[in-house]
């Protein structure tokens, strides 16, 4: 997965990149003045120190960005997706964010009258940070049934991985429609 950083830097790059292109369609269809162009790379080669730093400093930085973005190409990710690490006293435990979030899906499940869950979870210094979002059938009460999907997501978590749960935040999206049941009526 890329990092904010390596997005940003992709970001400027590609811009710079698309202005290039379009500077240089512009050029070859003759959308500047010849003389303009010479009069500017001969600034760029020597005769003005500013332009000339400018282009020098320019070329440098897209350049450093360049070798940024392929040696990011051919990292290797670190065997298969995000996990978050629980130090004991023997040693690491890697656990994946997929594995995490199917447990507190499977914990949410367990509260009657949620459908269509889906999970969140993000790792910070107090611990795992869950959000769950979900469709309820109308029936219950949703702040009950928010604060039994929080407990039964918590103490799973807990349990389950012995990493400390922070917060969990549910999210109900909508209600679903339980599908009209018609009796039939024999004269």
């Amino acid at each position: 997965m890329i990092r904010m950083l390596d997005r940003l830097l992709l970001f400027l790059y590609t811009l710079a990149v698309g202005a290039a292109s379009v500077i240089a369609v512009v050029i070859t269809l003759g959308g500047f003045e010849t003389e303009w162009l010479k009069r500017l790379v001969e600034e760029a080669a020597g005769q003005s120190r500013s332009v000339q730093g400018t282009v020098v400093a320019v070329g440098v930085v897209l350049f450093a960005v360049s070798l940024r973005l392929f040696a990011v190409s051919f990292r290797r990710s670190g065997g298969g997706g995000e996990s978050i690490v629980q130090r004991t006293e023997h040693g690491d435990i890697r656990i994946s964010v997929d594995t995490i979030e199917n447990l507190a899906l499977k914990a949410a499940s367990r509260s009657r009258g949620v459908k269509d869950l889906r999970a969140r979870v993000r790792a910070s210094d107090a611990g795992l940070q869950i959000m769950i979002r979900a469709f309820v059938d109308g029936e219950s009460a949703i702040p009950a049934l928010s604060e039994e999907m929080q407990k039964n997501v918590s103490e799973q978590l807990e349990q389950a991985t012995g990493i400390p749960v922070a917060e969990v935040s549910v999210f109900i999206a909508n209600v679903t429609q339980s599908p009209t049941t018609f009796k039939s009526r024999v004269e």
